[in-house]
């Protein structure tokens, strides 16, 4: 007895010309059609069962052909995507670092790592549907809408386990790094970012500020009877005063949506308005957790590259304004980090491999010429390793925006940070500049209550504004001679 096609109704055995035409089409079609939708392998597709698929990585251009140093150049490549919320970069930079493939063993980070599966979950291009319009089950529960929410779906599934385990092996210390990093990441991508931080640190919302009844939070949270993701659920822990305080730091930046957000926790609870006035206070004095990235290498010898030069307006403008700082403090800060033998006064002075070298150092590609923003990451490096002159420049660039946006807190950081380590020129500007206070912040670690008034003194206080002026004198002074060539010879 000869089969038969459930479909045709012919035998299987026959040559059937149009069915063979029929299927090289189908085959043909499938070809070109299942590459440029790679997400269709998720669940409810034919090609799998429910969530056993994830969605494809995209292709990393790095613009040469493959090199010794192809692996660098992917990493520098992802995390500026990463920096700017691509969350599949994100996802693969964890990846990377948690060294899934042989070829990345020698990326192997944990801390990193777990960063960037966190970046990656409080990401909202992870759960937020495609489509305006959803499907439900015939239970009544919403469903995704296109099968690249599902593959998704199981992306931060897998991510939530991933970082649940990598977490269980670090130590306390290890999880505060992860911590302040994820922090600053976010911190850099501005009202965004800060209310993505406040949902984060708020009941309403799921671990990483997703909806509280998005599944993969929900599994994370588990049941009584059922563990979820413990060490997750201890990464940012649930309180009031950090919710309103990064909902506060969003509005502080301009954005309208923000200011609606804020006022929505406020009605939310009695007790969160009634913090109000405390976490105004806190927020003016907040900074982030690192002046940059942290430039560490791992044993790779990659070093974590700076983050993305895509850059605000403000950004911008400041940056325009390095011109105006001496370059014999950058020089000064070189020196310091040992990048060069000793001080220089003029950037022509400066051998392109002496830059080279800087650059390497911080993960920047190594061009043999100072970019602007690379001229602030010295006098940023020399003063979180501990230069007291670095600091005290870092400070004035802070209060009068000059390569960096104007940041009153950043600012008193810095003065008390070179203060501390006994600058004459901190000490002065801390018993004037900031002693007669200065609306936008507040020192509430010393013993005597202190506003301080920053805004008054630039916008026309007489006496704050003559002693300010005298800081940046001190502090902006030029060498009573520069060289006309090299400071050195090799």
């Amino acid at each position: 007895m000869q089969e038969t096609s459930a479909a045709e109704g012919r035998p299987f055995g026959m040559a059937q010309g149009p069915l063979i035409r029929g299927a090289s089409i189908a085959a043909l079609v499938a070809a070109v059609v299942i590459p440029l939708v790679g997400c269709d392998t998720g669940p409810d597709s034919f090609f799998g069962k429910p969530g056993d698929a994830a969605c494809p990585r995209p292709q990393i251009a790095t613009g040469v052909a493959a090199q010794f140093n192809t692996q660098q150049l992917e990493i520098r490549t992802l995390r500026r995507r990463g920096f700017t919320g691509d969350f599949f970069s994100q996802l693969e930079l964890a990846r990377r670092y948690e060294g899934q493939r042989a070829a990345d063993k020698n990326l192997e980070d944990q801390v990193e790592a777990a960063v960037w599966y966190a970046v990656a979950l409080s990401n909202g291009d992870g759960y937020a549907p495609i489509s305006a319009y959803g499907r439900r089950s015939p239970q009544g529960e919403q469903k995704a809408v296109a099968r690249y929410d599902d593959c998704r779906a199981v992306e931060r599934g897998l991510a939530y386990r991933s970082l649940d385990r990598l977490l269980s092996q670090m130590s306390s210390e290890e999880q505060d790094k992860v911590r302040a990093r994820v922090i600053y990441v976010l911190s850099t991508q501005g009202a965004a970012g800060y209310r993505t931080l406040a949902r984060m640190h708020d009941t309403f919302f799921g671990p990483f500020g997703e909806p509280s009844d998005n599944p993969q939070a929900a599994q994370a949270r588990g049941k009584p009877y059922k563990p979820g993701a413990p060490q997750v659920l201890n990464l940012f822990p649930r309180n009031d005063v950090d919710a309103y305080l990064y909902n506060y730091l969003a509005v502080q930046t301009g954005d309208v949506g923000a200011y609606v957000m804020l006022k929505d926790f406020e009605r939310s609870s009695p007790a969160r308005a009634a913090a109000g006035q405390f976490v105004e206070a806190k927020a003016k004095r907040w900074i982030p957790p690192y002046e940059f990235y942290p430039p560490e290498s791992p044993s790779s010898g990659v070093p974590h590259s700076d983050e993305s030069d895509q850059i605000s307006d403000a950004q911008q403008f400041a940056l325009s304004r390095i011109r105006e700082l001496p370059f014999v403090h950058i020089g000064e800060a070189l020196a310091y980090l040992r990048a060069t033998p000793r001080t220089i006064h003029t950037e022509e002075a400066l051998y392109p491999q002496e830059v080279q070298d800087f650059q390497a150092r911080i993960g920047r590609p190594q061009t043999g010429v100072l970019t602007p923003i690379e001229k602030v990451r010295v006098i940023q490096y020399a003063a979180v390793n501990g230069s007291p002159k670095a600091q005290l420049v870092l400070a004035v660039m802070y209060a009068e925006g000059v390569g960096v946006p104007r940041d009153y807190a950043r600012a008193f950081h810095w003065f008390a940070e070179a203060d501390r380590q006994g600058s004459a020129e901190a000490k002065y500007a801390m018993s004037t500049y900031f002693s007669l206070g200065v609306a936008g912040v507040a020192d509430q670690d010393k013993a005597k209550a202190v506003v301080y008034q920053i805004d008054s003194a630039l916008s026309g206080f007489k006496p704050s504004v003559s002693r300010l002026q005298q800081v940046l004198a001190q502090v902006s002074r030029s060498p009573r001679s520069a060289p006309r060539d090299r400071d050195y010879a090799r």
